[in-house]
């Protein structure tokens, strides 16, 4: 067994508590994770404290240990708050903070974690019934993913947008034009990297779905992928290198970062 000090911090008394009711159901590492669908490594991370376990972790380890929310208590109570994000969300946001890198493809839309608060309250405001408590409530949780870049492990992002975001009018000249210019500010930080995917490259495989690919030192091991009415966060390994090679594709259509600011930089000047 791992020496862990539950005393030490809120991660230390999760992985004490997960690391102790393994042992008590005499199961290895290897066969906790085939029981709640997660590898055995990652759960031998989580009690090194080398990973953050999500929600979803802590569910599935109570129920494998027939435990009646210990695990997820301790979760909830021990890590901050999630930003106020739908539900379905929730998992992801915690997925993209603990990556070591992020790829992004977006053929409709700013991807969320580079809009401005006036295009992100825009886009809000479109959804079918929404009321206005709970637009401010997303744009507030859409603000606050912002902070990833500045956390104290940054990721790597590298975000691909199809050339038409630049010319859809969300939110009108003036939304616009302040949009692509924050996409050029953000693009000078050194772990940023956007490139644009041009109109002619016909990149049909791309079109159905914007999609985030998050990973760990190198590795891919989960994706989100936008979907009605619900995204999906996926970590069947089949999916994840299907998707990865689709990205991989898109990437070889895209302008390198240098044109691609200039293509940006051009639409900022039409929307003046």
């Amino acid at each position: 067994m791992t020496k862990i000090n539950p005393e030490d911090s809120a991660r230390a008394r999760f992985a004490y508590e997960l690391q102790r009711h393994r042992v008590l159901a005499r199961l290895t590492q290897g066969q906790l994770g085939r029981r709640i669908g997660f590898s055995g490594s990652l759960i031998g991370a989580v009690e090194n404290l080398k990973r953050t376990p999500s929600d979803d972790f802590a569910k599935r380890c109570d129920h494998a240990f027939g435990l009646d929310g210990v695990l997820t208590a301790l979760h909830v109570e021990g890590w901050p708050p999630p930003p106020p994000v739908p539900l379905h969300f929730r998992d992801w946001t915690a997925e993209e903070r603990r990556a070591t890198a992020l790829q992004t493809w977006d053929p409709m839309l700013v991807p969320g974690m580079f809009q401005t608060e006036e295009y992100a309250r825009r886009v809000f405001s479109k959804a079918p019934g929404i009321t206005p408590e709970e637009i401010e409530e997303r744009v507030i949780g859409r603000m606050q993913r912002k902070t990833l870049l500045t956390q104290e492990k940054p990721p790597t992002i590298l975000s691909l947008l199809d050339e038409g975001i630049l010319h859809r009018p969300i939110g009108g000249p003036e939304v616009m034009r302040r949009q692509l210019q924050y996409l050029i500010d953000i693009a000078r930080h050194p772990l940023v990297t956007i490139q644009i995917v041009p109109l002619d490259a016909e990149a049909i495989h791309g079109l159905l779905a914007a999609f985030v690919i998050a990973e760990q030192r190198g590795t891919p091991y989960t994706v989100y992928v936008e979907s009605l009415p619900d995204g999906r966060t996926l970590r069947d390994r089949s999916e994840i290198v299907a998707l990865t090679a689709r990205y991989d594709s898109l990437r070889a259509e895209a302008y390198p970062q240098s044109l691609s600011l200039k293509v940006i930089k051009e639409a900022v000047d039409r929307w003046t």
